[in-house]
Parts: structure tokens; sequence; C-alpha cells
């Protein structure tokens, strides 16, 4: 059984970090807070290190430079022992994996669609054999302060992956087993509002699973 260790909503605190290593990281997006390339090649020096056989991101709706940079740059910034997916799969030792930042439409952030035909067209294009889907934002009512996507639960009914792995809404931190699927809330900050502006703490583990 492969181990995983997954976690999201990492906002430039990953150097306080101390992961233990194993056959697959996968962080849920929101690698950085203000979306600069400077913190996203920061987070991939990071990442690019750790003792994992397999290392998988995909980008938050903070990661403004993920959504605004070419093919090209992401492909120079982005090792080949680190796996970004964008709205596309990996097959990994058998295992279906794919990857989607786009979020509902919220402030007009990174990779923000509109609920309804916008959002649905996304997640009509996961497979139907996907085993692992790694999204940023939650399904509606699994862990997500009920802003979750809709069309995304419905996908996931449909789809049911072994495991479905998400961040974004910070306070439903955990996980959650529903139809045979296991649902992880990997966010493991808290965001506290200050005197000026939000800032984050690490406040979770990382959470680790065989499956």
């Amino acid at each position: 059984m492969p181990a995983f260790t997954i976690l999201s909503d990492t906002h430039n605190l990953h150097h306080k970090l101390k992961l233990c290593g194993g056959d697959f990281l996968i962080h849920c997006g929101d690698v950085t807070e203000y979306g600069t390339e400077d913190e996203l090649e920061d987070f991939i020096y990071w990442f690019t290190k750790q003792n994992y056989t397999h290392k998988i991101f995909i980008a938050g709706n903070h990661d403004l430079c993920l959504e605004n940079i070419s093919k090209k740059q992401k492909k120079a910034i982005i090792p080949p022992n680190i796996t970004y997916l964008e709205n596309k799969g990996i097959n990994i030792n058998g295992i279906n994996i794919y990857g989607s930042p786009v979020t509902p439409y919220y402030l007009g952030m990174a990779f923000n669609r509109k609920r309804g035909d916008e959002i649905r067209k996304i997640w009509n294009k996961i497979p139907l054999n996907t085993d692992i889907l790694i999204t940023h934002t939650p399904p509606f009512t699994i862990m997500d302060n009920k802003l979750g996507c809709e069309d995304l639960l419905k996908t996931l009914q449909k789809v049911k992956p072994k495991l479905a792995v998400f961040g974004h809404i910070h306070e439903h931190y955990g996980t959650q087993e529903k139809n045979g699927t296991a649902y992880i809330n990997a966010a493991i900050t808290s965001n506290i509002t200050g005197s000026h502006q939000p800032y984050y703490k690490l406040l979770h583990p990382p959470v680790d699973i065989l499956i």
C-alpha cells in the first residue's frame, strides 16, 4: 500500500514543516500568499527537497502567478521531479491522479470560475477512472462551511474516486468517508485577522494515509 502525505494552504509557511518522507506528497494549493513568482520559487525549492518518491501539487486561489505565466515559464520554474497538475491527470504506478486548481468565483482571485455552466465544464473533464482527485475547492457540504462547489459534488458522485483531497476552507480540516470515497480537507493553517490584514499560523499536521 503506498503512503500519502496530504497538505494544503501553507501560505508561505512550508519551511516550518518537518515531513517524514514516503511514497507520495500531495499539496492541494495556496502554496503562496500574494501569488508572486518569488514566493512560488521559494516553495518549489522547498518542495523539491522533500524526501518523497513522488511530489505533486496544484495551485489555489492565492497562486496568481501560476495562472498568469505561460506553460513555457512553468516548465522552466518547475523541475522534473515535481508534478504540477492544472486540469489534467497522470498515471503513477497504476494510480490515476487528476488535479484542478479551480474554485467557485470569489473576488476574482486565481483560477476562479463562475458557478454553473462555466465551472461544470471544468469538472466534466475529470476522467471516470480517476483514483485520486486533487482540487483546491471542497465539494459542497463536505467539510466546506457550505462554500464548496455543488457541481464538483455531483461529479464526485459519478466518478467515485478512492480519495478526494482539497483545502481552501481552513476551518474544516479533517477526514470523512462517504459512499466509498475518503475525503480529506488538508488545510493546515488558520487565518487570523490582525489589525491590518489577515495572517496565518500552522494549526494542523499534514494528513498521512495509506490507500
